[in-house]
């Protein structure tokens, strides 16, 4: 890997701490379309590359979602009976996943991905306040949300915030809380769904040298490394920048991010 690749993840692993910690946003919708376009760049197989950087995102994702989830106990917002029902389905929706996605083109989970942002970066710009719902929730509907919020976390390497968030509070659980079960939440889904890919990238015969199964290992420490310091930067800068307006920046980025992959495997 030559030292312009080793600044460019550097500076990457930064900028996404930064985003987490200011916008309280996963780095998944960064990570994988830049990813992809630098794998690409590098060479990978095309017909991997699109899962190579999600199994790459998914595995970035563990250390930021861990240091979230510590947080969030620590302030007594994680509601931990909610956690221990949701789990199981949203480890298994998220494992079974990574084997649809093995399945499924570069292409395809390109534009999957795509439309998925797209959908994020509509929440926001409307800034929309979610009504609550009818009352609390059962544990089977619970459970077969968090089986599709897995699944769908999975395909787009994200650690469910954008859906788990929305969903907990229309259910009648206060804003705090339900941002803090999602950061639970968000770690069991990052670790099964890097497990799911490095599976399935051995299965696949993905391996290389510096890649296990669909993740490319040196990316993970390079990006990984930064982020965990910037993040605390992020979180402090929220009380002096324009947060609302930044979410709308961001969004614009998002879909800019995913046309450029979308036009790069297209």
């Amino acid at each position: 890997m030559s030292a312009e690749l080793v600044l460019v993840f550097i500076v990457l692993g930064a900028f996404v701490g930064v985003m987490a910690g200011l916008l309280g946003i996963g780095g998944g919708g960064i990570l994988v379309p830049v990813l992809t376009a630098i794998f690409i760049h590098m060479n990978f197989p095309m017909h991997n590359v699109v899962h190579i950087a999600l199994g790459t995102s998914m595995a970035c994702i563990m250390v930021t979602s861990f240091s979230s989830l510590r947080a969030h106990h620590a302030n007594s917002a994680v509601v931990w009976s909610l956690v221990k029902i949701m789990s199981p389905a949203i480890i298994a929706g998220t494992f079974l996943a990574t084997f649809l996605a093995a399945q499924i083109s570069s292409k395809a989970l390109a534009i999957f991905f795509s439309i998925f942002m797209a959908y994020v970066a509509s929440q926001m710009f409307r800034n929309k306040k979610i009504h609550a719902g009818p009352g609390r929730a059962g544990n089977v509907e619970l459970s077969l949300v968090a089986l599709g919020i897995g699944a769908i976390s999975a395909l787009v390497s994200i650690g469910g915030g954008s859906l788990t968030v929305p969903y907990l509070t229309w259910r009648n659980l206060d804003i705090r809380k339900a941002i803090g079960t999602s950061a639970a939440l968000g770690f069991p889904i990052a670790v099964t769904g890097t497990l799911g890919y490095l599976i399935n990238g051995i299965l696949s015969g993905a391996s290389t040298g510096y890649t296990w199964g669909f993740v490319y290992v040196p990316a993970v420490l390079l990006v990984t490394i930064p982020s965990f310091f910037t993040a605390p930067v992020g979180a402090r800068l929220t009380q002096k920048l324009p947060v609302q307006t930044l979410k709308r920046v961001f969004g614009v980025l998002l879909i800019v991010l995913s046309i450029k992959m979308l036009v790069s495997l297209l």
